[in-house]
């Protein structure tokens, strides 16, 4: 049996609260110089990030990420009402979307503090909303590529 969209639409506000929550405590905990070690490969940080993935495109402007985070969560609420096939990567973009639109509309910046790092070399920090939106978008790219085959 399939799912409501109401049950995605769940899921994405799950994705969302979870987001907020972790970067609000952070924001109050950790300060943007401090690590907290968690793991020989992971500390908590607190980045403010300005720009886009990995900080990209700064010079943009936060009200031209705020318009695309924005136009994003209205395609994609559309998308989990019309597509019943690809409701849950749709949910988890949704909630990742709507998670660092928040951070944008509240400070201006998006919280990163997830620093996963071998030896000396670090990926990017990041969030759960960015975690979401990265399961979703690999969700859709893996089933459009099995449905695809299928229908070959």
């Amino acid at each position: 049996m399939k799912q409501k969209p109401i049950f995605y639409f769940l899921i994405a506000l799950s994705i969302f609260a979870l987001d907020q929550i972790t970067k609000y405590a952070v924001k109050i905990n950790i300060h943007p110089l401090d690590i907290v070690e968690v793991l020989p490969f992971f500390n908590i940080v607190y980045v403010e990030n300005i720009g886009s993935a990995f900080g990209m495109f700064k010079s943009l402007g936060n009200i031209f990420f705020v318009i695309i985070a924005l136009s994003a969560v209205i395609v994609v609420s559309y998308l989990i009402v019309k597509d019943s096939m690809n409701r849950l990567g749709l949910s988890m973009i949704l909630g990742g979307a709507a998670g660092n639109l928040m951070d944008r509309l509240i400070y201006g910046y998006v919280i990163d503090f997830l620093d996963i790092y071998i030896g000396k070399y670090h990926w990017p920090a990041f969030n759960i909303a960015d975690s979401a939106l990265t399961g979703g978008i690999f969700i859709l790219f893996v089933k459009t590529i099995f449905q695809d085959d299928k229908n070959k």
